[in-house]
């Protein structure tokens, strides 16, 4: 005979993966249904006049979009969540519940590009001022902290140079400021990392991402640290109109189930493909927190239980590098998102980050040649022979590159010395 369990997810004492896997399982009241059902429903019944039922318009709320949120509420620690359409809904959902014109909003300079035009775009109409910033920077933090904001925005690992932020240490220093903490999760999910442990007031994701994990369906979720914080997303979102639906709720759930399993294997990959990448001579410089090299690698260490399966590759040759390496490639599919089972590579530059002006992308760092590699759980070593390629076709467009300018150095010296015989004629 089965545990039943109540509540959305098994008891709090049960190791994260487990409560993935549980939530919602064997808690169907009608039939017993092993899997919680999928509800549609746009609307529901008033039990008579005035007689309003748990549920009464799925924007306001669903039972299967709940099962989610709470799922995800337990995973981060939190007291609560809203599941929201994309992740893009889940970062203007805190925006309007937090920020109000003159308040000032602090945001990482190397940001993802999404977020870096909505911040912009809002700050530009007047919703908050903003105050962008290198985070790992201290003296640039207490400059802005000075400034007595509302809200400090945190996205560590960075997209998509992966610096690391000290949680602990910014978190507490917003807080000693007056000012909220909000972390952006995404590139680890709470399978990783839990930033409300490390005192975050909000956690937001872009459940599109690791959280579902096949690339079949768009969302996001802000998960607040207190319940009457949780009480007022969940007003905002309904207001806004930004809430999930039923049926996209319903394929995340099942995506979070093998959330643990999947990571691991992406982790694994993620390993063997760093060797490869580490001592290539096409390779200028490698971004990945996991290397004990790397800016962060001690903070990473400390606050994550594993270093992500994400990793940025700066090549030699810039762009023309870049058009080498991708163009061939059969299993990273270039294309936006990340956090898929399928391996994926992206050009920030003229991609996920397009949105961003070429002086942000230079103040973050982000330059032509760099490549963003979101590793997929495909087997290690066809992964690992298709980037081998790859990079040696870079190395091969560079060396070509060269000699090009080689000759085409020499003509002009041919021609810079028949004038100069011709003048002596």
């Amino acid at each position: 005979m089965s545990a039943r369990i109540d509540g959305a997810v098994a008891a709090p004492r049960a190791q994260a993966a487990t409560r993935a896997v549980r939530a919602g399982i064997d808690r169907d009241p009608a039939f017993g249904a092993v899997t919680p059902p999928l509800v549609l429903s746009s609307n529901f019944s008033f039990a008579g006049f005035g007689e309003k039922r748990q549920y009464d318009y799925t924007r306001s709320g669903n039972p299967t979009r709940d099962l989610l949120a709470e799922a995800l509420a337990s995973l981060e620690g939190g007291a609560g969540a809203v599941v929201t359409s994309t992740g893009m809904s889940a970062i203007t959902l805190l925006l309007h519940a937090l920020l109000s014109p003159g308040d000032r909003l602090v945001v990482p300079h190397d940001a993802y590009g999404g977020s870096w035009r909505l911040f912009n775009a809002l700050a530009k109409k007047g919703a908050f001022t903003l105050i962008t910033i290198d985070f790992t920077d201290p003296r640039a933090l207490a400059e802005a902290l000075a400034q007595e904001p509302k809200a400090v925005w945190i996205e560590t690992p960075s997209n998509p140079l992966l610096r690391i932020t000290d949680l602990r240490f910014v978190i507490e220093a917003a807080h000693a400021a007056g000012a909220l903490a909000v972390v952006d999760n995404t590139f680890l999910s709470p399978a990783l990392q839990t930033p409300i442990a490390f005192g975050a007031d909000y956690v937001l994701h872009s459940t599109t991402k690791y959280i579902n994990g096949h690339s079949d369906v768009v969302g996001g979720a802000v998960i607040a640290k207190d319940a009457e914080a949780a009480t007022q997303l969940t007003w905002w979102a309904n207001a806004l109109g930004l809430t999930g639906a039923p049926f996209d709720s319903f394929l995340t759930l099942r995506g979070l189930r093998t959330l643990d399993a999947r990571l691991r294997v992406h982790q694994e990959n993620t390993d063997a493909i760093v060797a490869l990448l580490q001592d290539h001579p096409a390779v200028r410089a490698l971004h990945y927190p996991g290397l004990a090299s790397h800016p962060g690698h001690a903070v990473a260490a400390r606050q994550q239980t594993g270093f992500g399966a994400m990793l940025s590759l700066e090549l030699e040759g810039g762009e023309e590098a870049v058009r080498a390496f991708v163009e061939g490639l059969e299993l990273f599919t270039l294309a936006e998102s990340l956090g898929g089972v399928e391996s994926l590579v992206a050009h920030p530059a003229t991609m996920t980050h397009a949105a961003m002006t070429a002086e942000a992308r230079a103040a973050a760092g982000i330059s032509d040649g760099l490549v963003r590699l979101s590793v997929g759980i495909e087997h290690a070593d066809d992964l690992i022979a298709d980037l081998a390629a790859a990079l040696d076709r870079a190395a091969a467009a560079v060396a070509a590159g060269g000699r090009r300018d080689d000759r085409q150095n020499d003509r002009q010296n041919d021609r810079l010395n028949n004038r100069q015989k011709q003048g002596a004629r």
